[in-house]
């Protein structure tokens, strides 16, 4: 990504950019966009950055300023960036995460393993989870609270898997139990009946949607790790799920970014799912449109 638009907004604008994003892949060149705070616990002074991978045209960059009261104004201006390999930069930046009994870092980060921590090695050039981010170690964090609370699952599901990191995670703590780790096609759970975990590091959109199918796939007393969601999306996603026979076991937050354990209730007769119909309103393939 070699040129870059910065424009100002406020954190509920920068939020909203994000829950409607399917405008982005109608732009040409597709940019990456990235909100960040200006000043911390400022919730008015935010700023989107919008980076292509050639130089944006007028055109463009009013499509992405239309979205954004705050920027109202002259048209900004793309800036060059140098060239620099960036995933070397954005490897040296990262620091390792130690979370619960998890310890997760990069060839180039590992320094000392703390005594008793299980480490895993995770490049940041693989893929989404590294443990960097407050969802993948919220989740992380949620695991090992499960382990010392005594739960033994004998199925997981990893659902948009990424670098399969929870995945790892969850099977080290049960060496003997089935797992499946999934990205985009969610119909790759089916099959997971039984004293389930279902971990799922998604949107709160998919998240939603998705209730009735993982609700089918988790058996009685299961577990599903929710992540991905902002506390302002929590009650809608709870609602999703209590309606599919799930209850709140458990609450981490990490930041803005909030955990979910949630237990599915026992029930009985015609009233028990048998098993997912794989269907989604998400083709196959396609990475989000939610």
């Amino acid at each position: 990504m070699n040129w870059l638009v910065t424009l100002p907004c406020t954190r509920a604008e920068a939020e909203a950019l994000h829950e409607d994003d399917e405008w982005l892949a109608l732009l040409e060149p597709m940019p990456t966009v990235v909100a960040e705070e200006v000043e911390a616990f400022n919730d008015l002074a935010w700023q989107v950055k919008a980076y292509f991978a050639e130089e944006p045209d007028q055109q463009l960059i009013v499509a992405i300023q239309a979205r954004l009261p705050s920027a109202a104004g002259p048209l900004p201006i793309a800036e060059k960036l140098p060239d620099e390999d960036w995933l070397v930069m954005s490897q040296q930046s990262l620091v390792p995460v130690h979370a619960g009994r998890f310890y997760v870092h990069t060839s180039t980060n590992k320094g000392v393993v703390p005594d008793g921590a299980t480490p895993f090695l995770i490049e940041a050039s693989r893929a989404f989870g590294t443990g960097g981010h407050e969802t993948t170690s919220g989740c992380l964090a949620m695991l090992d609270r499960m382990k010392r609370a005594g739960r033994r699952h004998d199925h997981i599901a990893d659902i948009g898997t990424g670098t399969g990191l929870l995945a790892f995670a969850a099977r080290h703590l049960r060496q003997r139990a089935y797992g499946t780790a999934s990205d985009i096609d969610p119909g790759s759970v089916e099959g997971t009946m039984g004293n389930d975990l279902v971990i799922a590091n998604i949107l709160a959109g998919p998240l939603i949607e998705l209730a009735p199918s993982f609700a089918a796939v988790t058996g009685d007393g299961g577990s599903l790790i929710l992540a991905g969601l902002l506390d302002t999306q929590v009650d809608g996603v709870l609602r999703a799920y209590r309606s599919e026979g799930f209850r709140l076991h458990m609450r981490h937050d990490n930041g803005d970014w909030p955990c979910l354990w949630l237990i599915k209730r026992r029930r009985y007769r015609w009233q028990r799912p048998i098993r997912a119909d794989g269907r989604t309103s998400q083709p196959p393939g396609d990475f989000g449109t939610w």
